[in-house]
């Protein structure tokens, strides 16, 4: 009995060695990551935002596409933008409101690959206290499946939504209502 529940633990220590060598966990770098926001302007060009600061992790399990999670933690209040004035507004309550709402958040659950380095993830984004699914198409610099969790990778991940959807309705005649987000971020591993 003794050699059978002996035998049990080593099972189960090893099973849980296994797993913990197939999944890939990863902190987001924050001084080397950004996002990027794009929208068309009086439809003869284009605004650009940038959000410098960002915190978040990465955790997937090696060949399920259930056991993942991506959480990206955006704060609003370091946005950037062309000119003061366009900062101060992206800012203010017409926008991100960043008094009210300083945080901007991707939250993955699910991803799905298409090859060894790219897929979509499926998530939700909040902004304006306001959370809406979205899909972020994804590319791995170099697949977490050939780098384990030996070296940072880059991953970048795009996604276009409508900000009337998270309450920026704001200046509707003149700024689109597609939005163009990039998230380019330098994963380390953990």
């Amino acid at each position: 009995m003794k050699s059978k529940m002996l035998a049990a633990g080593f099972i189960i220590l090893l099973t849980s060695s296994a797993m913990a060598a197939n999944s890939y966990r990863y902190r987001i770098d924050s001084s080397a990551s950004s996002v990027d926001a794009k929208v068309s302007f009086m439809g003869i060009g284009s605004q650009k935002a940038q959000f410098p600061a960002m915190t978040g992790n990465v955790s997937m399990a090696a060949g399920t596409n259930n056991a993942f999670n991506l959480d990206v933690r955006i704060d609003a209040r370091q946005l950037k933008a062309g000119d003061s004035t366009t900062t101060k507004r992206l800012k203010g309550p017409d926008f991100f409101d960043v008094a009210n709402h300083p945080t901007v958040r991707f939250r993955g659950t699910r991803i799905a690959m298409n090859g060894t380095s790219n897929g979509t993830v499926s998530g939700d984004l909040t902004a304006r206290g306001v959370t809406r699914p979205v899909t972020l198409a994804v590319n791995f610099s170099n697949p977490p499946s050939q780098n384990g969790t030996k070296e940072a990778i880059r991953l970048t991940g795009t996604t276009v939504i409508n900000r009337k959807e998270f309450g920026m309705t704001a200046y509707s005649a003149i700024v689109g209502k597609k939005v163009t987000l990039t998230i380019r971020s330098r994963l380390i591993p953990e």
